[in-house]
This record gives C-alpha cells, structure tokens and sequence, in this order.
C-alpha cells in the first residue's frame, strides 16, 4: 500500500474538516464576498474557534482510528464508548442524530441499538444525515484489500449513530472508492457501486452512478443530508487537478462546509497522498502527528 496515500485519507480529511469549519452554514455568495476564494485557515467565524481547529468530524474519525490501532480489529462496542467519552467532553460541534445516539448509548442502549431507535423515531428528512460517512475513512486503510469486511464494517460503524441504509451504505460506498484509490484501480467509485449493487438503496446508487460515468451533474447541494454530501464531496475529490482545488472547490461551495470539506479531503488525500495537501495547512492543525502515526499504523499489518 502507499503510505503516502494512506496518510493522505486522514491528513486530507482534516484539512477540509478546518478549512470548512469558520464558513459553516455560510452560502457559497457570502464566502465569496467575505473572503474571495477562502484557500488558507483563518480563525473565529462559524464556532469562534483559532485557526486549523479541527469538529466533530475529525474527532470521531480519530476516535475510529485510535480504536482500531489500540484493540488490533475493529471494535463497535469499544468505538461506541470512545465516541460517548468524546460526546462528554462537550465538543463545540455535534450533529442532532449524533447526540441523540450517544446520549442512549450513555444511558445503556447497545452499540448496535441507539442508532436504530433514534433512526426509527427521526421523521424523513431528519434521519439520514452525513454524521457517520465523515467519520469511517480511517477503516478504508486496514481493510483496503478485503471489501467483504470492508463493507461489513463501515455499515456497522455507521450503525452506532446513523442506521439508515443511505448512510451505512454511504460509508460502504465510501471507504470502497478509498480502497479504490490506495490501490490504482481504474475508476474506484464505479468499482464501489458495482460491489453493493445488490444491497445498497436505490437512491444513493442512482445519484452516484452518474458520478462514475464521468456525467457533470446538474446541480450539487451542500446539505447535511448524505446523499448530497457524498454527490459533491465525490465530484470534487475525483473530478478535480489536485488535492488543493479539490477542498478548496468543496468548501467554498458554502453550506455544510467542514463535513464536505472533510470527506472531500479523505478522497482527494487518498487520490494525491499527503505530500499534496500545503504545507501552511498542515502547520496549524495541532492533530497533524497524530494522525500521521495513527495512518501509518493502520496500513501496518496490509505489509
């Protein structure tokens, strides 16, 4: 595996997690009058935070990771706690179905079981948001080369907060066009849908396949909703020149800013590698050692 990519998936993620994070629910003409074309970390705005600062997005993505290195293999239940340690320590920034998810996880519902009850009791249009496919990169790394249990495993850390089939297979989805790109296959996204053809909601494969044939969409939303998230994030990670454009596009389209950033910078991470993304990112974002460590571990034991 190429380690520079797999560095990439995690090191992209938070790039576009703090470029996004000071212009979240912005629209894309407010960013523009603001800022022209918002290309380095700035402080303050949305959250009020400094610089580089990283949400909930990385924080669970790291949560993920830590896991996975520090039990050997892929724990729900011990990703679960760590998430509910995570939700305690009062993050600045956490999604409604996240909450509520981990709020039953804290009063003693099983991993498996919180999502599932917050999902059933969420009306349409509230239950099947991006909360959970901007967490799981970490898993495309371990399990680059075995996709059964690649998709096994992002369905069910998925699972924890977001059961909705848009989303599990969103994460599958996902972390098979990551696999993809750690591997030089041809065209990930296409390969990743033809995996879960079968199974996956007709809605999130429909509005992927044309993705995969290269089709220009109409329009690209920047909603919270999943299958708008994965659309854009997909089209600028794997449409796009370089690694820079591709989390500078996404974030300036406004909207939910640090989560498409986020997952378009897992995809353009793991399209260029690490040795990609610009330096003066790199500098302010305190998590960077981290997750360098954290990468290179988890491509480990794929030696």
């Amino acid at each position: 595996m190429n380690s520079n990519r797999a560095r990439g998936i995690l090191l992209g993620l938070a790039c576009g997690d703090a470029l996004g994070r000071p212009v979240e629910f912005s629209s894309a003409s407010s960013i523009a009058a603001e800022h022209g074309q918002l290309d380095e970390m700035i402080g303050h705005g949305t959250w009020n935070q400094p610089a580089g600062t990283i949400t909930d997005d990385t924080e669970q993505a790291l949560c993920i990771a830590r896991s996975l290195v520090e039990q050997q293999a892929f724990d729900p239940a011990d990703i679960a706690s760590r998430f509910v340690d995570w939700y305690d320590s009062n993050p600045f920034d956490i999604g409604r179905m996240t909450m509520k998810s981990l709020s039953r996880l804290k009063h003693g519902d099983d991993w498996n079981e919180a999502g599932q009850h917050v999902w059933e009791t969420s009306p349409e249009g509230q239950n099947a948001g991006n909360g959970s496919v901007m967490r799981c990169p970490p898993l495309a790394i371990p399990y680059a080369t075995d996709w059964e249990r690649l998709v096994t495993v992002s369905r069910q850390s998925s699972q924890i907060t977001h059961a909705d089939p848009r989303c599990t297979y969103g994460c599958a989805v996902l972390n098979l066009t990551l696999a993809g790109l750690l591997n030089d296959v041809d065209n990930p996204l296409r390969n990743a849908l033809d995996y879960v053809d079968a199974s996956a909601p007709d809605e999130l494969t429909a509005a992927l396949r044309p993705l995969a044939r290269g089709d220009q969409p109409d329009l690209l939303e920047t909603s919270g909703y999943v299958i708008h998230s994965l659309q854009t994030a997909l089209h600028d990670g794997l449409h796009t020149t370089d690694a820079e454009e591709a989390i500078v596009t996404a974030v300036n389209r406004g909207g939910d800013t640090d989560t498409i950033g986020a997952i378009t910078g897992a995809i353009a991470g793991a399209r260029f590698g690490a040795s990609q993304l610009p330096d003066q990112w790199l500098a302010v974002i305190d998590e960077v050692d981290e997750l360098e460590a954290l990468a290179m571990e988890l491509e480990g034991p794929e030696e």
